[in-house]
């Protein structure tokens, strides 16, 4: 990828990508800019990637050709009021629950990219939805995918589809974290050690995950090759559907991306 890519902020989430960056030697780590607010952090990627501290906000929007928009969504105001930025670069926003049209009335006609990430992609696995303003050119689009491919999965979706994104795949990892905990407890009561079960329950999680992507099949067909008559599979499923594991689910995401929703508006 040619150019240098600018990172103006540097939480996890941004060194994830950085990670990715380095890992996929998509972008030389000299190429990649970096600007925190906190001095320490800054040295700690230099030290860590290689890649350039720089020693304000103007200096990397002037040396970015891509701008990675990476601060927690309180200090919007302080992080992009008052920045130039050049209709000629591109800027990528994975700040939480900012909208197109907020990003805009910061940084004005400008191409932007507003990123759904999610928290997996700090091991390479993320799902990341992204949406485009008018501005941006289909090779640019290109490019902000190719980043975001780095550490796992990407789709390009309308905005107004963005606060489901948050909803599912934005939150879903907690509620699996809580299925492989609950599976694990399960297991723990029924004389398994603690290491034992969660091993266990992570790995399942993991391979039916695979299944599901690796062989396009749904996941009511791959449920339905695995429960055999009268078996312990069907028994099992039996207690989760009395106890309404289906809904509860559903009724979480609903619940996310409405809240998602109101944060958007704030």
């Amino acid at each position: 990828m040619e150019g240098n890519i600018g990172f103006l902020g540097a939480g996890a989430m941004g060194e994830a990508l950085i990670r990715g960056l380095v890992q996929s030697r998509q972008v030389p780590p000299e190429r990649i800019l970096v600007y925190d607010i906190r001095r320490e952090r800054l040295q700690e990627l230099e030290q860590t990637y290689g890649l350039q501290a720089m020693t304000g906000r103007e200096e990397l929007v002037r040396k970015a050709d891509i701008i990675i928009l990476a601060v927690k969504p309180q200090n919007v105001k302080e992080a992009l009021g008052g920045l130039q930025v050049g209709k000629e670069k591109l800027v990528i926003s994975i700040i939480a629950g900012v909208t197109l049209a907020r990003l805009a009335s910061y940084l004005g006609e400008v191409p932007v990219v507003r990123v759904v990430p999610n928290t997996p992609a700090l091991v390479g696995e993320g799902m990341t939805a992204l949406a485009a303003n008018k501005f941006v050119r289909p090779e640019a689009l290109e490019k902000a995918m190719a980043i975001f491919c780095s550490v796992g999965r990407v789709m390009v979706l309308p905005e107004e589809q963005l606060n489901a994104v948050t909803g599912l795949s934005g939150s879903g990892p907690a509620y699996i974290y809580m299925l492989i905990e609950a599976l694990a407890d399960g297991g723990v009561r029924q004389g398994l050690t603690r290491p034992v079960a969660l091993e266990l329950a992570a790995q399942t999680v993991l391979g039916a995950a695979r299944m599901v992507l690796a062989t396009g099949e749904h996941p009511g067909v791959l449920k339905d090759k695995v429960t055999s008559p009268a078996g312990t599979t069907i028994a099992g499923l039996a207690v989760l559907e009395d106890r309404g594991m289906r809904g509860a689910i559903i009724r979480a995401v609903e619940a996310a991306t409405l809240r998602a929703e109101s944060l958007s508006k704030e």
